[in-house]
């Protein structure tokens, strides 16, 4: 009986566009925490995550929708956001004894002033040591959300759910300052 030619299979995260096993051996073999930026449609989750044989163990997970307990009224997945969760992270990370991680953004593309860029920031600020390049951070306007109020001086109409929680887009770099000195305050 003739046998054919036999393929190798990748393995099935893999072939679901899930994990990219190069990248991740990369970061394993730093020996570090990883800091898992995951960004979805509706919020942002950071994430200190370990290696261990059984599987990844999660040692602390901060998602965006945290911040309404400190008054947030924005979106729960725009860049100022992003930032205030990561600084939240970074907080609760040196809350818990982790000080230095390695950022893990996943199958995204490192693109310069990104979100994913912003809670690295956020948690940078905290007082996480985490390598990166300083020139891929968003600047302070970006942080602060005031793009944001620009463009709500051109389409207001678009803001209505923003004016529903109480806020009025070009009031939202006070907002984000506001909000931020509640978390720094965190003991």
């Amino acid at each position: 009986m003739a046998k054919g030619p036999r393929y190798k299979l990748p393995y099935r995260r893999r072939r679901e566009g899930c994990t990219n096993y190069r990248k991740r051996l990369k970061l394993l073999l730093s020996k570090k925490v990883r800091f898992v930026v995951r960004i979805t449609n509706q919020r942002i989750i950071a994430q200190f995550i370990s290696y261990h044989p059984d599987g990844d163990r999660v040692l602390l997970s901060v998602s965006s929708e945290k911040l309404r307990e400190y008054g947030w009224k924005g979106d729960l997945n725009n860049t100022p956001a992003a930032y205030l969760t990561g600084l939240l992270a970074g907080r609760e990370a040196l809350k818990a004894g982790i000080k230095e991680a390695i950022l893990d953004m996943g199958l995204r593309s490192p693109v310069k002033g990104s979100r994913v860029f912003a809670v690295l920031r956020g948690a940078v600020d905290a007082g996480v040591e985490i390598p990166h390049d300083e020139e891929v951070l968003p600047d302070d306007s970006r942080i602060l959300g005031e793009h944001i109020a620009k463009f709500y001086e051109m389409s207001p109409e678009r803001f209505g759910e923003y004016e529903r929680r109480g806020l009025k887009p070009s009031e939202l770099p006070s907002h984000v300052e506001e909000v931020k000195k509640k978390i720094m305050v965190i003991e």
